[in-house]
């Protein structure tokens, strides 16, 4: 697998759910382009809280290729976010957001079909995201 197999359009499906037990929902696209360093992601959707409010989502993230099979994610402001490894069994990462602490683990095994799961983690914050990309 190669940063370029990630190019174009991606359906998104998340899935937040706090410590306490409520669910959020968004949906949406990941659009992923060429940029001279590697790759933008540009995510819109809309997300549904658990009492029903919605409200339009949107981020935007740098995919940079920094050795064979390793992807440094960048903000949208060029700061580090975190690097994962194609290669691994199960990809993972984690990040540091003072005071919370975000672990993500990426699964490619079914490609093109793959996912995010990030447990965020700390005293601002408690959830569990699970995000599925599809064609």
């Amino acid at each position: 697998m190669q940063i370029a197999d990630f190019l174009g359009e991606w359906c998104i499906d998340r899935e937040i759910v706090e410590k306490a037990g409520v669910t959020h929902r968004l949906t949406g696209t990941a659009l992923f382009v060429a940029e001279p360093e590697g790759l933008l992601y540009r995510e819109d959707g809309v997300l549904v809280t658990a009492t029903g409010a919605s409200f339009a989502a949107s981020r935007i993230y740098h995919w940079r290729e920094v050795a064979e099979g390793r992807v440094q994610v960048l903000f949208e402001d060029g700061r580090d976010f975190h690097i994962f490894d194609f290669e691994g069994q199960l990809p993972a990462a984690d990040h540091w957001c003072d005071p919370d602490m975000y672990h993500v683990s990426y699964n490619f095994g079914d490609w093109p079909q793959w996912s995010s799961v990030w447990s965020v983690s700390g005293p601002r914050k408690d959830y569990r995201m699970v995000t599925r990309y599809h064609r």
